[in-house]
């Protein structure tokens, strides 16, 4: 039997989490306008987890029926890409609310060794289907065995039970102007 646990390219991650999180609130409040999404969203998933293909820590299921882009402990999303990406592609009249949504993200990172989930998505034509619930359970049993917390920032108020039934709690609410709430949520291990 092979596993249904493998490592994404790029490519496929990059294409799947576009599809994911084409409806994400934050997301396309950054980017309303669909070319500038489909355009500038991959280049935000690479620069916010792409470092995780270096790790070898991107995971899928069923191929790419479902991707999560862990970032180890020690290691951070590509600051200076984001930054670029948020001049470039960000309309200037909400730039200054996304630099102060990273800067507040960054704040609620814990001090301690952790590890980071910028990205999980699963094909909308599986949505419902627990592979986000496999995905999660996969990297989690490896967080607890290793006893080292996990981090996320939940960017969807329908997404809090799925995180809180996992384990993670929320840390707080992070907020600039008009961009609709990111919440911070962690998990100790177990």
């Amino acid at each position: 039997m092979t596993s249904r646990f493998g490592r994404p390219t790029v490519e496929c991650a990059t294409s799947l989490l576009t599809l994911a999180f084409s409806a994400d609130p934050p997301t396309r409040w950054v980017f309303s306008d669909p070319h500038n999404y489909l355009n500038n969203f991959p280049t935000f998933v690479r620069a916010l987890g792409g470092r995780s293909f270096e790790h070898d820590t991107a995971d899928s299921l069923d191929g790419c029926g479902a991707v999560a882009l862990w970032l180890p402990p020690g290691v951070n999303p590509d600051e200076e890409a984001l930054i670029g990406l948020v001049e470039q592609a960000v309309p200037e009249n909400i730039r200054g609310d996304a630099f102060s949504i990273f800067e507040q993200m960054g704040g609620f990172h814990p001090g301690e060794p952790h590890w980071y989930l910028p990205f999980i998505g699963v094909d909308p034509a599986h949505q419902g289907e627990g592979y986000g619930t496999e995905l999660m359970r996969h990297t989690l049993k490896r967080c607890d065995a290793d006893e080292i917390p996990a981090y996320l920032e939940n960017s969807n108020p329908r997404n809090a039970p799925f995180y809180e039934r996992l384990g993670f709690e929320q840390l707080g609410v992070i907020k600039a102007g008009t961009f609709p709430e990111i919440v911070p949520m962690l998990r100790k291990p177990r």
